[in-house]
C-alpha cells in the first residue's frame, strides 16, 4: 500500500510541474513574439516616409482683430473655481488643499 502512496505523490508532482513549466514556457514565447513584433513594426517605421505635418488652419479674412484690452479672462473666478473643483475631484482631494498660483489663457 505503501508504494501506491508514494507512485501517486510522484506523478502528482510530476503533473504540477509539467503545468507549471508549460505555462512559463507559453509566457516565454509570448514576449518573444512581442519583442519580434517591435522589431519588426520599428523596421516598418523607420522606413517609412515622414509625413508633414499638418498645416495651422488659416485665420478667417472676416476676423475682427481684438483689442489689447480684452485678453483678460472674462468671470475669472467661476472659470478658476470650475478648474479647481474639477483638479480635486480628480485627485480625490478637497478643495482646500489646492493652491492656485497662477492662472492664464494660453489661447
Amino acid at each position: 500500500m505503501i508504494p501506491a502512496i508514494a507512485n501517486a505523490a510522484v506523478n502528482n508532482g510530476f503533473v504540477v510541474a509539467m503545468g507549471i513549466g508549460t505555462v512559463f514556457v507559453g509566457l516565454i514565447c509570448i514576449i518573444l513574439l512581442i519583442k519580434l513584433m517591435s522589431m519588426v513594426t520599428a523596421l516598418f517605421t523607420a522606413n517609412a516616409p515622414a509625413q508633414a505635418a499638418p498645416a495651422a488652419p488659416a485665420a478667417p479674412a472676416a476676423a475682427p482683430t481684438a483689442p489689447a484690452a480684452s485678453t483678460a479672462i472674462e468671470n475669472r473666478a467661476e472659470i478658476v473655481a470650475a478648474v479647481c473643483a474639477a483638479a480635486a475631484e480628480e485627485m480625490g482631494t478637497d478643495i482646500s488643499a489646492l493652491r492656485v498660483v497662477s492662472f492664464k489663457k494660453i489661447s
